[in-house]
This record gives C-alpha cells, structure tokens and sequence, in this order.
C-alpha cells in the first residue's frame, strides 16, 4: 500500500526508537543542548552571511523582509563585525563539534561496556551457539559500527538543521543569486588535510587499541570459565573498561582535529573574505554584496551534502549491528554475590558426595551417580570425544546447570544453589585458553592479586616453569607474546596451572589443562599440585592413560553413556585402557 512505510524506512524508525531507549537522562539532555547549539551556530553563520552586504556597499542599507538592515559606522567597523559574527559562528561549531565528540565517544564506551559486562554474568549455556568470532565482533567491529551510526545520527541533525536557516537567510536576502553556489564548492575538501600527519598517528593508535580489544575478546566462551572460576569478572570488566576508554579517546581525538582543521579554516576564510572586501571597495569599489552573502550561505552546506550520503549508509549499517547488540544484552545473568565463598582459603572444606548428575538436554542421556569428592584427592574423568566430558565438569564447577542434581555435605542434603555457592571459590583450565596478560608477573597477580614474589616464584617451581624464567632477564617480567620471549604452548599451560596453585581453590577442574606436556611432565605437574594443594579437590579431564598413575579415583564414561567409578589407582589404570585409553591422541 502507498501509505505504508518501506522495510528501509521500518528499520531506521526502530532504531531511532531502540536507540532512544538505551540513552539515560544525561545523554539526552546533551543531545537537547547539542540541537540547541547547532541552531545558534546556524543562525549566527548565516548572519555573519547576511553582514557582508553593508560591509560591500557603504551607505546603501539592505532591505530585508520589507525592513531595513544597516551596521552603521565605516567599513572598518562593517570589517569587525563581519569577523565577530564569523568567529562567533566558528567558535559555535567547534563547540557543537566537541559536544558531538563527547557524545560519540561516551556512547561507545558505555555499549562496550554493557555488552561485555552481559557476557562476564552470562549463562554458558546461553553462549553455547556461539561463535568466538561473533563474540569478538559484538566487543569490537559491530561496537564500532553503532558507534559510527550514532555519530552519523548526529551529522544528520546538524545538516538539517543548517540547512533550514541557511536556505532561509538565502531567499530572504535574494532568491535570484543562489545559483552562485558551486563557487566554493572546492572550499569543503580542504579541511580533509588539516592536521594529516596528527590525524594518520592517532588513526594507527586506534587500530592498535582496537586489536588488543579482540585479543581480549578471543574465544570468549572457553575464557569464562576461567574468569568465573578465579573470581576475576570485576577485574576483567574493569581491564575491558580501560582500554574502551582509550578507544573513546581516540575516537574523540579524531572528531576534534576534524573540527579544529574545520574552526581554522573557517577563521582564516573570515579574515581573507573580509581583507579581499575591504581592498575590493578601497580600490575598486564592487558592488556585489547579496551575491556574496548567497555564495557563502550556500557554500556552508556543501560540505554537508558530500557527508550527507555518508551518514545515512553509516545509519543503516547501524541497523543490524544495533540488533546484534541487543540480542547479547538480552541475555540473562547469573551475578555472583560479593559475599565470600563458604570454601575460601581458610576455612574447613568438606567432601562432596554427589548422589547424581544427570545432564540437562542435549545431554540428557548421561547420568553420573554416586560420586565423593574429597579435598587433596585427584579425580581422573575419562571418556571419548563428545560424550559429555565438559558438560559434567561444567555442572561440578557449578558453571552449568543440570537436569537433575542431588548432594550431601557433612550428611546434610543440598540443592545446587547451595552448592554452586560451596564451590564458587575455584579454579577452571582448559585445553584452548591463552593467557591474555602481557607477562608472566601480570598473569599470576591476574590469579592472585596478594601474591607476592616469592609466592610466585614457589608455584613456578611446582609446574617446572623456573628454570625457562631463570635464563631470561626479565624474569617475572618476562612478555608472553613478544618473539625474543614467547612461551610454547606447553609452558603456558605451566603457567596456568602455577595461576590454580597461587588460587588455591575449593575445587579445581583441570579440562585437557596439560594437553600440550609430554606424559612425564604432566605426571610430574600434577604431582605437585596435590602436593601443595592438600585443601582442594582436582578433577582432570584427560585421554592420557598415564594419569591415573596420580590419580584417587577415576570416572570413565563408555560409548553407551554408563559412568563407571573406580576408587584405586591401578583399578583407574586397568579401566583407561579398557576403554581405549592411548598415550595422547590430541584434541577430545
């Protein structure tokens, strides 16, 4: 039908709407004083605009709308208030500029902030259909197009709304002379090479900022865990925040050198349009005031019509990343309280004697019963790929929420809140996390921020990571990514496991955590955490027959979902192999 709007027009509108919703009182109030701001700027440029008339033509008032216009004074007093009125309109939309700076930048900042906050409380299982890379491109790129719409949102009203006064003032000064226009179409394009070379450098800063962020972002879903387990969600949104804010700065550093190579070349125009004026009568005696006045309220909208086009696609890009945006903050939370865990480091920690888990669908078929779980003792969990391995161990860290779920403690029966919150002082590793620090002192103090040196050292030592620090200069300082000091996949797996035994957990889920160990070291490895770790419970995932050498019991899940439970060591062994187990067979 004619009357309806078209899918383009639809969508625009709900986003203006949803945009509308996500802003708070302050926000709005800025963007009322930003409209104002732009309207005196338009007003006050277009009457610089009109004050050229009396300064070309002495002792001849200009009518205006039936009225009389005259300055008075000679053409040394026109001159000055031609380039007050100028200057005033200049210093507006530098003003308006900077205001538009502070918005963008701020709007920003504050979506990444929200979105990355909803994922640290997310659900796993809410994240359990995405992808790393959508999730990094929600933190990062799809931020940055919300961010460009939202700036484009804001050169649209300025355009519009200079463009209402200056069409205004043109035809009331005289409609016949706006064909004058294309004389200072050129005049725009200038301002693109004011303050280049300081433009390129903080570009380059932005990009790097930029890619530290999806360094940060990379595969989110495995990092939770390991964020949730160490208790570190405030500290990472408070990292997150950090470098947001330098993006912010950078994005607004951008916009004001566009607006301060726009406010010195709108000064210079209005000392040399003035100057030319002055010498023009002097000698010459031109009398062409209303065409000036015409070219130059037309020529301020040239560049608004080179941008227009710009900010509208910019606008509807915004459209579908606004969507992916929402759809992240949509997610429900599970914010942990600030209260400590009933099993932080120094207080009695109890054995956990699970009745049964069974796991909520897709995995519903695996049922796990009758299951102790005791402080100093190390399960073994083994099992082939995709049985079901990560999601038990999810539920055990109380990460994931099971279909069915009944325990006991000291004899007493507890539901899965109450043991979620027993277990909420933990550590989670698994195969695919990085550390993310930049070295090795960050990473550990990331784990334990009252960890001194010497602490540090200790744990080191017990994961076999002292003696490659011993050869480098820099020791704890020592850069994890840099090419003279990068660690090997195996050492950054030590490193991780150096991070549980500074944490010194309730319960510590070891998820493939030593994949990337030899048999021997990982046996060596392991050792030394029960060693130092007489108050924790370690639960291993792991294809490696040889870990059940360390291990106190061990769970071995067959093809048929049937979870067997072997509480002896040589038992543990003879069950692995009976189940298939080889020396390493890599990935589950």
């Amino acid at each position: 039908m004619p009357d309806e709007p078209s899918p383009a027009q639809g969508h625009t509108l709900d986003l203006l709407r949803s945009l509308a919703r996500t802003l708070g009182g302050g926000d709005l109030a800025e963007i009322a004083a930003y409209v104002a701001l732009s309207l005196a700027a338009a007003l006050v440029g277009s009457l610089a605009a009109v004050l050229l008339v009396p300064l070309v033509q002495p002792g001849h008032a200009l009518q205006l709308a039936g009225g009389m216009f005259d300055v008075g004074g000679g053409v040394e007093m026109r001159a000055a208030v031609f380039v007050a009125a100028t200057a005033a309109f200049a210093v507006l939309r530098w003003l308006v500029a900077w205001l538009g700076a502070r918005l963008t930048s701020r709007y920003g900042m504050t979506r990444r902030r929200l979105v990355h906050a909803r994922l640290v409380d997310a659900p796993l299982a809410s994240l359990a259909d995405a992808t790393s890379a959508e999730i990094a491109n929600v933190l990062t790129y799809n931020v940055e197009t919300l961010t460009q719409g939202f700036a484009a949102l804001l050169q649209l009203l300025v355009a519009g709304i200079t463009t209402i006064v200056s069409l205004g003032f043109a035809f009331w000064v005289s409609p016949p002379l706006m064909l004058t226009a294309p004389l200072l179409a050129g005049f725009a394009l200038v301002a693109s090479r004011i303050f280049g070379r300081e433009q390129s450098q903080v570009g380059r800063r932005y990009v790097a900022d930029m890619t530290r962020l999806f360094w940060l972002s990379e595969d989110f879903p495995r990092r939770l865990r390991h964020i949730r387990s160490f208790g570190r969600g405030d500290a990472e949104k408070e990292s997150y925040g950090a470098i947001s804010a330098a993006l912010g700065h950078g994005y607004r550093r951008q916009l004001e050198l566009v607006a301060a190579g726009r406010l010195v070349l709108e000064l210079l125009a209005a000392a040399a349009i003035a100057a030319v004026l002055v010498l023009a009568y002097r000698w010459h005696g031109v009398d062409q005031s209303s065409l000036i006045a015409v070219c130059l309220l037309l020529g301020r909208l040239l560049p608004y019509l080179v941008s227009t086009r710009q900010s509208f696609q910019q606008l509807r890009s915004a459209v579908p990343a606004f969507g992916l945006w929402q759809r992240y903050m949509d997610l429900d939370t599970i914010r942990s309280p600030a209260t400590p865990s009933p099993a932080g480091p120094g207080t009695d920690r109890p054995a956990l004697h699970i009745e049964r888990i069974r796991l909520a669908p897709p995995l519903a078929g695996l049922d796990v019963r009758q299951v102790s779980l005791r402080p100093g003792e190390l399960t073994l969990i083994r099992g082939d790929s995709g049985i079901g391995k990560s999601s038990l161990v999810d539920v055990l860290a109380g990460m994931g929420v099971p279909g069915v779920f009944a325990a006991r403690v000291d004899g007493h029966a507890i539901g899965f809140g109450e043991y979620r919150e027993l277990v909420r002082h933990g550590a989670y590793v698994s195969q695919g996390v990085r550390p993310w620090q930049h070295s090795v002192r960050e990473c550990l103090r990331w784990a334990a921020p009252e960890a001194g040196a010497e602490l540090m050292q200790a744990a080191l030592q017990d994961v076999g990571l002292d003696r490659r620090l011993a050869g480098s200069l820099q020791g704890l300082d020592t850069a994890l990514h840099s090419t003279a000091s990068r660690l090997s996949g195996g050492e950054l797996q030590r490193l991780l496991l150096a991070q549980v035994i500074l944490r010194r957990p309730f319960l510590a889920v070891l998820d493939e955590a030593t994949s990337a160990l030899d048999a021997a070291s990982e046996i060596q490895v392991l050792a030394a955490m029960k060693r130092r770790l007489p108050q924790t419970i370690l639960v291993v995932v792991s294809h490696r027959a040889s870990v059940a050498a360390v291990a106190d019991q061990c769970l071995s899940i067959d093809g048929d979902l049937v979870a067997t439970m072997t509480a002896s060591a040589d038992p543990c062994r003879a069950a692995a192999l009976e189940h298939g187990g080889r020396p390493h067979d890599g990935a589950r």
